[in-house]
C-alpha cells in the first residue's frame, strides 16, 4: 500500500527514536499514534505500521486498547476529502479554514473528542481490569 511506504521505509528510525521514551512513558505512544495517522491519512494503516511496534517496544495490550482513538488523526489538516466536503458544503459559512491551516472548524472538536477517549478508555481499563 503506497500511504504504508512512509512508514515502513522509516520503521527502523522511528522505532529508535521514540523507544526510550515510550518505555518511561507508554501514553506517550498514544501521541505517536495521532502524529502517524495524521501523516498516512489513514486508520487502518496507522493501525496495522504502530501498533505492533507497540507490542514489539513492550507495552501491554491493556495499556494499547485504550490508546485506539488516537489513531483518528485525520481532522486535524483540512485534507481529507469529507473534510473538504463539508467545508464546500456549508452554505451558512461556519464551517470553515481560518486564517492558518491549523485552525478550522473541525480542529478543536477533533483533539476534545480524541483526548476525551483516550482518556476515557484508561479510566475504563482501570475499572475493568
Amino acid at each position: 500500500m503506497v500511504r504504508n511506504n512512509f512508514f515502513s521505509e522509516n520503521k527502523e528510525y522511528i522505532f529508535n527514536l521514540i523507544q526510550t521514551q515510550i518505555k518511561e512513558t507508554p501514553w506517550l505512544f498514544s501521541i505517536c499514534l495521532f502524529m502517524l495517522s495524521i501523516l498516512l491519512v489513514s486508520q487502518a494503516t496507522t493501525t496495522s505500521a504502530l501498533l505492533p511496534l507497540g507490542v514489539d517496544i513492550g507495552i501491554p495490550a491493556l495499556t494499547l486498547l485504550p490508546m485506539f482513538p488516537s489513531v483518528n488523526g485525520l481532522f486535524f489538516l483540512p485534507n481529507h476529502p469529507t473534510i473538504v466536503a463539508a467545508i464546500n458544503f456549508d452554505t451558512t459559512g461556519s464551517t470553515k479554514i481560518g486564517k492558518y491551516v491549523l485552525n478550522h472548524s473541525f480542529m478543536i472538536p477533533g483533539l476534545i473528542a480524541t483526548i476525551t477517549s483516550v482518556i476515557t478508555g484508561f479510566i475504563l481499563t482501570i475499572i475493568i481490569y
